[in-house]
Formats: structure tokens, sequence, C-alpha cells
């Protein structure tokens, strides 16, 4: 995970300062036409416009044919020429063999999109290209052809992975619906897989996003911890990013090619919180019916993050405790420990030294996760850092959606700005993505924004330093909240107050806010 680059950001964002507006103008050499000169076009330049148009697309069409392989092997000599004849009149370059072991050195030689095989063959059979393909590229699909049809063959084919089951004699239609079909399919694969690059330019590698300096300083001091291999204890809001600290932590450390699992410890009930943690034997109860692995055991030679780990039942944090100093587990029935190399990575978005005092988390098992505590502002403290994540929120969907949406309204950016987040980056993320997801053109405009955001402004009341904040500072930053509103009109805001212009001064003189 690395910081982004914010030069190209920033360069935007200065040109869409909040409460101004940047106009670029471009101008245009070009002689426009005007409705007069439109008139004379003749109908029969519309038509050769139309009918380019329609030649283009055929082209395109051809050309997306074209570039589909189809691998054929039948050991009927008929049989195979007319097969290829066939899809050579379909527009596919078409390869062709009567040799299952020939059709084997072709597939190990070259990319097909489609095979489609004989079943029956001596020396290699259908199965044994269906099986090879497979080994060689899942993108491949096969179609199978026999003579001898039966429920079972075709059940098994499909089983091993194939695309679809042909019988002989076959009809000319029906392969090429089964051809077309599969070339879906497998196009269909493709840009999956395109997507799937996609999302990890976005997520593959872990990024943080900021230029508050108190986030700058936990991410080097995270830096320096991650070699260290000490357990470490994530403080902050949920959609705060603890997640993405943990994982920048694991990235930056010498276990980076080793595993990294996570784990909520209040989704799970205790047996079940137990049965992912340590795994359990065979037998080990009614329905284990193999031996199955824990996440701490797999997550050897790696790092495993324990989220919510406040709500961690007490039986439980024993069990971890043990874990944790003697880098042991026994997985539930066992009767041998199973030694494990495991960093250990606690978050929680509770105060845990409440929960302490509490009795409902252990004091010793805090001591040991608690090596180095990392605790993650809320978005509400890092307010700069909200056009940065926009922009790269906006980024990253428009690029997952396959939208050239470029660009955010400076009214947008402005109703972030005035926003909480009682969500944090979480929510931020999830409102750029609808916006993005709203848009048809190439800028987010406030229409694209939650109902409930265009329409109210939301405050979130937090602790601050642990502490639960007084009716009276509640009172003077709403009063301070109330001004910067209007723009610092005492009237205006002593309406929105309901009280009169004396009890507002009065208050301002208490909180020393007259000035």
């Amino acid at each position: 995970m690395y910081p982004l680059d914010l030069t190209a950001f920033g360069q935007r964002i200065r040109k869409k300062r909040i409460g101004s507006h940047v106009a670029i103008c471009i101008s245009n050499n070009e002689q426009h036409q005007t409705p007069s000169k439109l008139k004379e076009i003749k109908p029969v330049a519309e038509e050769k416009m139309m009918l380019q148009i329609a030649m283009n697309d055929v082209r395109m069409e051809t050309d997306m044919q074209s570039s589909v392989k189809i691998l054929i092997v039948d050991d009927e000599k008929i049989a195979l020429k007319s097969l290829m004849k066939l899809m050579q009149k379909e527009g596919y370059t078409v390869s062709g063999t009567q040799n299952g072991q020939n059709a084997l050195k072709q597939l190990e030689e070259r990319f097909f999109d489609i095979v489609l095989t004989d079943l029956k063959m001596d020396r290699v059979d259908g199965m044994q290209i269906l099986k090879r393909c497979k080994e060689l590229n899942q993108d491949t699909e096969v179609i199978l052809m026999t003579g001898y049809a039966t429920v079972q063959t075709a059940i098994q084919a499909i089983k091993e992975g194939a695309y679809d089951y042909i019988s002989k004699p076959f009809k000319i239609d029906e392969v090429r619906r089964v051809i077309r079909e599969a070339i879906g399919k497998a196009r269909l694969k493709r840009e999956n897989a395109q997507l799937r690059e996609q999302i990890e330019k976005f997520e593959g590698k872990v990024k943080l996003i900021t230029q508050d300096p108190i986030m700058l300083r936990l991410l080097e001091t995270s830096r320096q911890i991650a070699p260290t291999d000490c357990n470490v204890l994530l403080g902050g809001e949920s959609g705060t990013g603890k997640e993405m600290f943990a994982r920048y932590i694991h990235f930056h450390s010498a276990r980076s090619e080793g595993p990294f699992f996570a784990i909520n410890c209040g989704a799970f009930t205790e047996e079940l919180l137990s049965n992912e943690l340590f795994g359990h034997e065979k037998g080990a109860f009614t329905g284990a019916m193999n031996e199955k692995k824990g996440l701490i055991e797999m997550a050897s030679g790696g790092t495993l993050l324990l989220d919510e780990i406040t709500e961690m039942p007490p039986s439980m944090q024993v069990k971890l405790l043990r874990v944790i100093q003697e880098r042991e587990v026994l997985r539930v029935g066992g009767t041998k420990p199973l030694k494990v190399d495991v960093r250990f990575i606690a978050a929680t978005n509770r105060d845990i030294q409440d929960a302490i005092k509490k009795g409902n988390f252990r004091q010793d098992l805090y001591f040991r996760m608690n090596v180095v505590s990392v605790n993650i502002p809320p978005l509400s403290e890092r307010k700069d850092d909200i056009p940065f994540l926009s922009y790269y929120f906006l980024k990253k969907y428009s690029a997952l959606m396959k939208k050239e949406i470029n660009d955010i309204s400076p009214d947008v950016i402005a109703v972030l700005m005035n926003y909480d987040f009682p969500g944090n980056v979480r929510e931020l993320e999830n409102i750029i993505e609808r916006g993005v997801a709203m848009s048809n053109g190439a800028s987010m405009e406030v229409a694209h924004l939650p109902e409930d955001l265009k329409e109210m402004s939301i405050r979130t009341f937090r602790k601050k330093e642990g502490k639960i904040p007084s009716l009276e500072e509640q009172e003077e930053a709403y009063i301070k909240w109330v001004l910067n509103e209007t723009g610092g009109n005492r009237t205006v805001a002593a309406q929105i107050l309901g009280i009169d212009r004396v009890s507002l001064w009065r208050k301002l003189k208490k909180y020393g806010l007259e000035g």
C-alpha cells in the first residue's frame, strides 16, 4: 500500500475551489455551418453516410468473428471438412485435424477460443482433449460430438468442464447455435478477466489516500513497525480504514509474501468463532466429516487481523492468549498442539479501556496485543482529504463501470465538505460509487447525491479524548456552526436558534465568541 501521488488531483482541485468558479474558454477557428448551408446537403449524402455506418458495423462484426479461433477435431475426414467449411463461411479462423495427438500439440502451441472435438477417437479421445484444454487455459470452451450419445456421457463431459454436447448426426443450425453461444460465453469470460484486472489495479495493492499530517505520521509509524513483527492494536470508528492499515503493515513486513486473513470477531457465535479460528479434527463433533484448518493455522507465515476484538467472548480470549504466548494452536477435538508463526493485528471501534474496566476484555490480552497502538482519526477530523478521496473513488468506479466521468462539480465538493460522515471513508466511497452509477455525463453533480445528503446537513456527535461532550460544549459548537452557515449574520442566526439577539449576544460573550 502506498500513499497516492496527489499532484494531478491537487491541480484539478485548485481549479475548483469551494465558493469560486473557473471558466475555461476554448476558441475554434473552424466556421460552423449555418442553417441555410445545412439545407443544401443533398439526400444522397445522407444515404451515403447511412451506408457507410452500416458497412462499418458489418466490418466490426466481421473483425470480431475473424478474431475467434476454432479448432475442430474429428477422425472422419468428410465430417471434418464439412465442419471446417461451415465455420469458415461463418467468418471464424478455423484449424482442423483428424488426429487427437496432433490436436494436443496444436493446443500447446496456440490459444483457441473454441474446440469442437469428436468424443470417440483412437489413442487420444475427446475427453482427453477436454482435460488438456482445461489444464492449458480455462477460457477455452470445449464442445463434444459423438454418435454414441448417452445421458451418462453428457453429464460426465459437462462435469469435466465441457460447454455443451452435440449428438451425431448433427444439424447445421444446431452447430451454429452452440458455437455462437460458446463464443458469447468465452467473450464474457474475457471481459470479466479484464474487469478483474481493473479491480486489481485499485484493490490489489493497498492504497491510503491522504494529505493529512496526522495520517501521514501514522503511515510513517506503520512503516517503521512493519518489519518488527510485533502485535498491533488499531483503533478508530467504523469505516476509517482499519483493515487497510492492517494490510499496509502486512505488505511492508517480511511476511508480505505470506497469507493475510481477516475475521470479524463479532460476526460469529462462540462455537463458530472457535471453529473458524482453531479449526477441528475429523469426528470432533456431529457433522465433522473431515478435518479443518483454522484461520490461525492457515495464516502461519503471514498476518491475521482480528477485527472487533472487543466482541470476542471471554473464554475465547483465554484461548487466544495461549496461542500468542505459546505460538501453538490446538484444533477442536485435537490432542496435539500445532506450531504456528502468525503476526496478530487487532482492531476495534470501541473504547477498549472501558471494556477492560467493565470486565468484558482481559487486561493481559490487551497488553499482549497493544505492543503498538495506532488510532485512526475519523474523516470529519481530516476534511482536507475529502476532495482527494472523492477523485480517487471517481477514477476507480468510472473505470470499473466503463464510464468516462472525470470531474466532480464544485457544488458536490461543497456538500461533501459540509457533511460529517458518520460512516467515514466507507460512506464517502459509497456516495461516489452511487454518483458514478447515476451519472450519464462527464461530471458528477449534486443531483447524483443521495436524497438525504442533498436535502439536509447531518452533524455527528463524537467523543473527544474518550469523553462525551457536555451540553454547554455542544451548544457552543452548534452556535459556531449556525453563525458559520449564516455568514456571521447574528439576526438570522438568532432566528434559527429560536432566541432573540440579546440572548445570542449573552451566549457569545459566555463562550468568548463575541469577536
